[in-house]
């Protein structure tokens, strides 16, 4: 399969283009999909390539267009205009394959939406919606909202973008109302449902004002999964990813959630300087400990350095538990229930990595059995250290 996508240097577009050359390069083997090429075209492409290209295409998705034009007439040009261009170069090439219209949902014309470009798109679908009753092509044409995700530009069209790249940057933003509410996609989304539609899986709907209504037999095309977000929200989950390199509170990222797929868009625009950040390192004659990421509701992470020949613990918790896990060295783990004579000894090692439990009411050390090399330990708590409540208290096994 040949693959033609125009505005491939876009946000939508470059997404669209790796991630079809990942599927071309054997690199994603999630789909059913064999491509051959991918046809990139965009502003400053050789216009003399579009031909070429619609002759070869074996699919279309059309995602060029004009979001910000330095005048209004520019809007049906480049949304219009150039839509007309490629359905006439398809139509002179004699091919009728599928084509994805990337349209708005500004082109409902709803409130807010009146403008120059909602006409623009509008104009652009109803000439898809010909096209397809003229040649019998195949015509998926999709009305996205607010995008957001990796490789989109700031300062232009995303507010999302925008706000996690000065929140990355050390830069202010300004919220006039936080509770407006945005309807948003995400990019990784938005590729799942551009595959489904290679797979012929696509999902149809009719539109009751900006509402998507499932139908499969529907006029147009949606993604299922978008999520309505206020700006403050937005705003309060980028305090909170901004935090975390000094709090090391991970904020609560469940599969699929409007805050994971956030803080993988704040992320994404991290300078170099904050690329890493350093940790507090706990040293002194036995070695050092550090704590490395702490959790709402699951615990932290802390990594243990003893030194030859140190034993260290050697203290019990009444509901705190733990996992050690050795990951470079040679070491004993001793526990002893309280109250009994009993020692259970664990021997572990780098070579055979382990999780072993530390349980309540037993009391534990961890012994460096090596005379020359130091022994590392990743351990991990049911619950974050509390001085206050510290759930700690000595005895030698």
């Amino acid at each position: 399969m040949n693959i033609l996508v125009t505005g491939a240097k876009g946000f939508a577009g470059r997404n669209l283009v790796e991630n079809l050359k990942n599927i071309r390069d054997g690199k994603n083997r999630t789909r059913n999909i064999h491509i051959d090429d991918v046809y990139e075209y965009d502003i400053d492409t050789d216009r003399s390539l579009l031909e070429e290209y619609c002759a070869k295409a074996d699919f279309v998705f059309h995602f060029a267009g004009v979001n910000r034009p330095k005048d209004n007439a520019e809007f049906m040009q480049g949304n219009f205009g150039f839509s007309e261009t490629l359905l006439h170069t398809l139509k002179k090439c004699e091919n009728t394959c599928p084509v994805v219209l990337s349209s708005s949902v500004q082109a409902t014309l709803i409130g807010r939406y009146d403008g120059e470009y909602g006409r623009s798109k509008l104009a652009g679908e109803n000439l898809f919606f010909d096209y397809a009753k003229e040649t019998g092509a195949k015509v998926l044409v999709y009305r996205f909202p607010n995008l957001f995700g990796k490789w989109c530009r700031p300062n232009y069209n995303s507010a999302v973008a925008t706000f996690c790249y000065n929140y990355a940057n050390d830069l202010p933003i300004q919220v006039n109302d936080r509770n407006t509410k945005l309807e948003l996609l995400y990019i990784d989304d938005l590729m799942e449902e551009m595959f489904d539609a290679l797979e012929e899986k696509e999902h149809y709907c009719e539109y009751v004002g900006l509402i998507p209504i499932p139908q499969d037999n529907g006029s147009y095309c949606f993604v299922p999964t978008t999520h309505k977000v206020t700006l403050g929200k937005i705003v309060d989950l980028l305090e909170q990813f901004k935090a975390q390199p000094q709090s090391l509170v991970m904020p609560e990222i469940p599969n699929n959630s409007f805050a994971k797929k956030l803080y993988s868009t704040y992320l994404s625009y991290l300078p170099r300087e904050k690329m890493s950040f350093s940790l507090k390192m706990n040293c002194d004659e036995r070695g050092s400990f550090t704590e490395l990421l702490k959790t709402k509701k699951c615990g932290q992470f802390s990594v243990n350095i003893s030194k030859p020949g140190i034993t260290k613990g050697q203290h019990w918790h009444n509901s705190k538990w733990e996992f050690f896990i050795v990951v470079s060295g040679h070491g004993l783990i001793q526990e002893r229930k309280i109250g009994t004579d009993e020692v259970i000894e664990f021997e572990v090692s780098g070579d055979k990595i382990e999780a072993v439990h530390m349980l309540p009411g037993y009391t534990h050390n961890i012994i460096n059995l090596s005379e020359k090399d130091n022994l590392i330990t990743l351990m991990w708590a049911n619950e974050q250290f509390d001085k206050d409540r510290p759930d700690t208290f000595s005895e030698t096994v």
